[in-house]
């Protein structure tokens, strides 16, 4: 017989416990929960007992006991890119290993700007104790359901509304740390390349991009910003009109758009950092054989998952929580902006 099934085979239930000691499952259950009305003695008696064998209630017992379901949802934006899914699978390996050591589940969700039916129905069928956020929003139709529904939740990201938990990397200082480097090193005409407008990441990357400009000196040139900039085409659109400009270096808001930039950059047979210099405001493993190096910003979502796993099922079991975790990065200075 292996050791799992003597593990099963070992292990005593509720009934046993019961059985046992003479008094009702009811009994037995209210000692383990400590809900209900049950003497100090019964109860003593009870504990003392599950302590000797070994006794541990299955997850659905003691879910029924505490009226929980000792479940948390993930719940995944549905709209990521190709190069998004490293970084919400990363995200989901730490809550998974968070989960697991605090014994919980993971149920995930598919969420949309547009569409959020599937948490609802998650939510409204009573399924998990609270959820995580992988993406804020500006106008944040996800946030708003949560809150009214009252059921604990954090976000992965930021947001201005107080009421909200949240857990994020310190974009706004990364990316003014980066802008200042490049400024420092004498790209003193920059162009900023960047994503969907209504992420508040992209919105606090642009904030940390302002600040290095505004501490600078530098008078911001809404002409080489681009937003909102989606594949290929864009991208190769907002870098002809960057390289019109007779732009020093290109600041990229995501791995996705550097790769992009890179690769038109190299049709064009311009050289990097030769002609022009390129960043990133996030590092990944897309730029492992790019050459040359770029230089990027380093997060860690599997940290950042694991954070936001612990501070959910801390505020599920009523414990006080911070209402904003801002964790590091590190700035990697490579061969592209030299």
């Amino acid at each position: 017989m292996d050791s799992s099934k003597q593990e099963q085979k070992d292990r005593i239930t509720i009934t046993d416990v019961a059985e046992a000691l003479g008094i009702s499952k009811t009994t037995v259950s209210r000692a383990i929960s400590g809900k209900g009305r049950i003497g100090a003695e019964t109860r003593a008696r009870v504990l003392d007992y599950i302590e000797k064998h070994n006794y541990k209630p299955s997850v659905i017992a003691k879910g029924l006991a505490q009226s929980k379901s000792y479940n948390i949802c993930w719940a995944m934006p549905s709209d990521y890119s190709v190069g998004n899914l490293p970084f919400f699978q990363k995200c989901l390996m730490g809550i998974i290993e968070m989960g697991m050591l605090m014994d919980y589940d993971v149920l995930i969700s598919m969420i949309s700007p547009d569409d959020i039916s599937q948490l609802e129905r998650i939510v409204e069928n009573h399924k998990v104790d609270g959820v995580i956020i992988g993406r804020t929003l500006v106008k944040d139709r996800t946030t708003e359901y949560l809150k009214g529904k009252k059921i604990p939740f954090v976000a992965i990201g930021s947001s201005e509304d107080t009421d909200v938990v949240q857990i994020d990397h310190d974009h706004r200082g990364a990316c003014k740390e980066l802008t200042s480097i490049v400024l420092s090193r004498g790209a003193g005409n920059v162009a900023l390349i960047g994503g969907n407008k209504n992420y508040v990441v992209t919105q606090n990357r642009y904030k940390g991009f302002v600040d290095a400009m505004n501490e600078a000196g530098k008078v911001i040139d809404n002409n080489k910003v681009y937003f909102d900039i989606d594949g290929a085409v864009m991208c190769e659109r907002a870098v002809d009109e960057a390289l019109k400009q007779n732009v020093e270096c290109i600041l990229c808001m995501d791995d996705g758009i550097c790769c992009n930039v890179i690769n038109i950059l190299k049709k064009k047979k311009i050289q990097v950092p030769g002609d022009i210099r390129v960043a990133s405001f996030y590092d990944s493993d897309l730029f492992k054989y790019y050459q040359p190096s770029i230089t990027s910003l380093k997060f860690d979502p599997r940290q950042l998952g694991m954070v936001a796993c612990k501070t959910l099922i801390d505020s599920i079991e009523g414990n006080k929580v911070d209402a904003c975790t801002r964790l590091g990065y590190e700035l990697l200075l490579r061969e592209s902006t030299k």
